[in-house]
């Protein structure tokens, strides 16, 4: 299975989740790439997807480039396995459940819950996102 890594960060929290997704995804010997939403082409060839964006304004992604890069898979995501991460520094992870939702309403399989870390990721958020990693390469 081939997985893509496509996150947004504006400080660097949910960029150093993305990479503890890649990590455990690496350490499990896993086909996966990592980008910045802003480098991501073509995603139709990729199994699995593991996005990564921070919550925003009222609780709502990032919506200069994460929000119209997400309404724009949204529709070819059925099937797909779908992993979400962000971080947040204020609310209660509200977006991360909408977020959850529309992958679901669009027939995304949610490999596991989204992870949330606030602000800086602490050790449990980075040992998440590696398990999460892992669990895109099925192990």
């Amino acid at each position: 299975m081939k997985s893509i890594i496509v996150y947004w960060s504006g400080t660097g929290n949910t960029e150093a989740m993305a990479q503890a997704v890649y990590e455990g995804a690496k350490e499990a010997g896993g086909d996966v790439k990592l980008c910045n939403v802003a480098q991501v082409g073509d995603i139709s060839e990729y199994d699995v997807l593991l996005l990564g964006c921070p919550a925003m304004g009222a609780e709502e992604l990032e919506s200069e480039e994460f929000e119209p890069f997400f309404s724009s898979i949204e529709g070819n995501i059925n099937g797909k396995k779908i992993g979400l991460f962000g971080s947040y520094d204020w609310g209660d992870g509200e977006w991360m459940r909408t977020w959850q939702e529309r992958v679901q309403n669009a027939g995304g399989i949610m490999l596991a819950e989204g992870i949330i870390a606030n602000n800086e990721p602490d050790d449990e958020a980075i040992d998440a996102c590696k398990s999460l990693g892992r669990l895109s390469v099925g192990k």
